[in-house]
Formats: C-alpha cells, structure tokens, sequence
C-alpha cells in the first residue's frame, strides 16, 4: 500500500512541476495557451502573474517530494502539502476555472485520503 500512495503523491508533485513549466515558462506559447485557453495579447498581460503562480506550484511540488523523500517520517509533511494543493485547487476552480478542481483538487483529495489511511 506504501508504494501506491507514494507513487500517487509522486504523480501529484510531477503534475505540479508540470503546471510550473507551463506558467513560468510557456504561458504565451501556443502550449500555454491552448492549456489555459488564453489569447497571446491576454498572456502577455497577465505573463508576470502566471509566472509567480507557477513558482507556488513549484513549491508544491518541493514540498510533496521532500515529503516522499522522508520516507515514513514524511507523512506529516506529505498531508500539509496536500492539504494546500486541494485547498489552492479548490479555489482555483472557484476563482479561474472549474477544470482546475478535476485536474488539482481531485487528485489531491485521493493523495491526501490515501497517505492518511496508509
């Protein structure tokens, strides 16, 4: 069962290093705008603030992974990370868009459900 909750909280920070490297670094491409259905003059205003958005979505990530990285020890460290990506989830899909709550919360939520019944 350990192996499958790591594996699963593994995906969930590599998901978050994947939404990094879309905001921070291809927002106003054609792959960052199809990802967040942009126009290239609403991307390139808004290029900044994305940028910062993926650096909270790189600590995330960091955080799941130290949390793995600690083995048995890691489990309190691996629910608070969770617990903000559902929590960020949940409002992104409030705030911005109601797919982030399938593509973050969601995942986030079996994470945390999982690490806390192992």
């Amino acid at each position: 069962m350990t192996t499958i909750v790591n594996v699963v909280v593994g995906l969930i920070a590599l998901l978050h290093v994947y939404i990094l490297v879309l905001e921070m670094f291809l927002w106003d491409k054609p792959r960052g705008l199809r990802a967040f259905g942009q126009t290239l003059e609403a991307a390139r205003a808004s290029k900044v603030l994305a940028a910062n958005q993926g650096l909270y979505n790189g600590f995330l990530a960091a955080g799941l992974f130290w949390g793995l990285s600690l083995g048995a020890a890691g489990t309190a460290v691996k629910v608070f990370f969770l617990a903000c990506v559902l929590v960020a989830g949940v409002f992104g899909a409030v705030t911005a868009n109601r797919k982030i709550l399938f593509f973050q919360a969601v995942p986030a939520a079996i994470g945390l459900a999982l690490v806390i019944l192992a």
